[in-house]
């Protein structure tokens, strides 16, 4: 009986001990901005806002090895990476201190935000002057002809 309690004991010690040394790597490598257990479906999610809002594809932050044909996601070789944590820490910023913004970019529950496309619009250079508008001509009113006179 002692005997079957110290293997017990002993297999769940080996358990906790082992468990204890074993940690899930995360997907992604070198997050700085982003939450360290961001899912798949998130940073595709956050990339292709990215790319949408400044009109560019994944060369334009990260590092493609030619050689090998890879990618290499978590180097910090292209300047625009850095540029672009500055400007998710920027908008980040402003939406905690002037919209709802309810967990950051993790849960956003709001639709009044600022994004990438505020300011940038499909371009890698934000917009810094209102578009240019066309001279229209007001209006012709237009007349009720149901209305029928005397």
């Amino acid at each position: 009986m002692k005997r079957t309690i110290f293997v017990v004991l002993g297999f769940a010690f080996m358990i906790s001990v082992s468990l204890a040394f074993t940690k899930d790597d995360p997907i992604y490598k070198n997050l700085k901005v982003l939450p360290k257990n961001i899912t798949k479906e998130q940073m595709d999610s956050v990339m292709h806002h990215f790319s949408g809002s400044l009109g560019v594809r994944c060369n334009f932050c990260h590092v493609r090895n030619d050689s090998t044909k890879t990618w290499d996601f978590a180097s910090d070789a292209n300047p625009h990476k850095a540029k672009a944590r500055e400007m998710m820490k920027m908008t980040d910023k402003i939406n905690d201190k002037y919209f709802d913004v309810t967990g950051g970019r993790r849960n956003i529950t709001t639709q009044l935000m600022v994004t990438c496309y505020t300011c940038h619009h499909g371009s890698t250079d934000p917009a810094v002057q209102p578009p240019v508008q066309e001279k229209h001509q007001m209006p012709v009113p237009v007349t009720d002809t149901t209305k029928k006179t005397k």
